[in-house]
């Protein structure tokens, strides 16, 4: 039942990582209440204060908010959540650049391959 990790990153920041994807996806809502720690860590097979740190990490990002005896619950304001996406995309086209500069291409060569690329998928 538990999901494949990388060791190259904690898996805290992973499982971060598909909640958010996951809201920016609109799978999970603004106002959406998260599962409990513990129902979390048993779906992701990891040890609950992995989901424990997790929560405290979306909490600080201000991707979610706990709220005392009721649960954690997705944020409602949109200013942040945009915020995510944006963040997310940036790391991915930062990740993206590097690899392809690492195999010495021109940032003329990326965006034609790229174009390239986007042409041919939507055929």
């Amino acid at each position: 039942m538990g999901e494949e990790f990388q060791a190259s990153k904690p898996i805290y920041m992973q499982i971060v990582d598909r909640i958010s994807q996951q809201i920016i996806r609109k799978e999970l809502s603004p106002g959406d209440k998260l599962p409990s720690v513990r129902d979390m860590a048993v779906h992701a097979g990891v040890n609950p204060n992995t989901i424990q740190r997790t929560y405290q990490e979306l909490e600080r990002m201000e991707v979610v908010m706990s709220k005392r005896g009721q649960g954690t619950f997705v944020t409602q304001d949109e200013e942040i959540l945009l915020m995510l996406k944006t963040n997310m995309q940036n790391e991915i086209f930062a990740s993206f650049v590097s690899n392809l500069k690492e195999l010495g291409l021109s940032n003329k060569e990326m965006i034609n391959g790229l174009e390239k690329y986007l042409r041919e998928e939507n055929k």
